[in-house]
């Protein structure tokens, strides 16, 4: 069975493994205090021109969206996401668990806008309702489709004006960052996010996400989650070292750029055939309608998800390459798909 279920089904980069097998005897101070994970947020600031940045690295995407929105929300105060936003829709209530309540909306193509926040603004009576303090966003989002500096800039000034924090959920950054429809930099996010995170796990880590939080409010009492919250990892090193290599020689974008080019071909078959699209294909995940028997006869010898049911005869499926996807696979996807569509 070829995957294209996910971008973490393979293990690390091989230079990652090497690089952890190099420093494997050499001793190190623990709790993320290492010469391999300051290194590494040395790379992280330089590349967002960011020296005032504290970067943190955590073991996932789940533990960094619930540890940021744990530690920077008071009880009485909500974050904002889009309906198909991973903390709302993946993560097993991990967020209402801390005690925060999720207020979502329906986006468009996966993504918020002011005018989409401004009613849930609207609150009445005061002190009876929970009060919103965040908006979460993800780039790329849930729905493979990337934030242009337009869109982030127009939402960070929103919620300047409104007094809300914006946080970026960054586990998929790299690809839109890679992306041929991105104009932002790394510099352009911390400029408008109070905190995002870079993710590690779906771009070749073996695990791992480097935290990044701007607004200097947070800052001095933030490490205290970290611990209370079971992320501080006593061999930190295994999380610096691989954001280390992943940002020497820029490698974190070097492996986004495979992904995404290789959904591209996949996504360039799928127009060239007629097929339609649930969202523009814009990164490593999209989301192309198939007909039933279609979708049936490529689950025999490929995984992907189901995504979404369009009516009685079409789904859109999700179809995700990684830094690993070969070559050799996506042409055999490409193959079987126009051969099962010409029958």
């Amino acid at each position: 069975m070829i995957k294209f279920l996910n971008d973490y089904s393979e293990g690390a980069h091989p230079l990652i493994l090497q690089r952890l097998a190099e420093t494997n005897l050499d001793q190190q101070s623990g709790y993320g205090t290492d010469s391999y994970s300051e290194a590494a947020r040395q790379y992280i600031r330089s590349a967002m021109k960011r020296p005032d940045a504290d970067v943190y690295f955590v073991s996932g995407g789940t533990q960094a969206n619930l540890l940021v929105i744990a530690a920077l929300l008071k009880p009485f105060e909500s974050v904002i996401a889009v309906e198909s936003g991973h903390i709302n829709t993946h993560e097993t209530g991990a967020i209402e668990a801390t005690g925060h309540k999720i207020e979502y909306v329906l986006g468009k193509e996966g993504k918020l806008t002011p005018e989409l926040i401004a009613p849930v603004l609207v609150k009445s009576p005061k002190y009876h309702t929970v009060k919103p303090r965040m908006v979460y966003i993800s780039n790329t989002t849930e729905l493979g489709t990337v934030y242009s500096k337009a869109e982030l800039q127009a939402l960070s000034e929103y919620c300047k004006a409104n007094d809300l924090l914006l946080f970026m959920d960054g586990a998929r950054l790299a690809m839109a960052l890679a992306s041929k429809f991105n104009d932002l930099t790394l510099e352009d996010i911390a400029s408008y996010c109070d905190v995002f995170y870079i993710g590690g796990t779906k771009n070749g880590a073996l695990l791992g996400e480097a935290v990044v939080l701007l607004n200097p409010i947070f800052k001095e009492e933030f490490p205290y989650h970290i611990k209370q919250r079971g992320a501080l990892m006593a061999k930190g090193r295994l999380l610096g070292i691989q954001f280390e290599t992943l940002f020497q020689n820029d490698l974190w974008l070097e492996l986004a750029k495979h992904a995404n080019s290789l959904a591209e071909e996949i996504a360039d078959c799928c127009e060239s055939l007629g097929f339609k699209f649930l969202t523009p294909p814009q990164s490593n995940q999209i989301f192309p309608i198939l007909p039933a028997n279609v979708r049936t006869e490529l689950h025999k010898k490929y995984d992907f998800f189901d995504w979404q049911p369009i009516d009685d005869d079409r789904c859109a499926i999700r179809v995700v390459t990684s830094w690993a996807t070969s070559k050799a696979d996506v042409t055999s996807f490409i193959q079987d798909l126009c051969t099962l569509q010409k029958k």
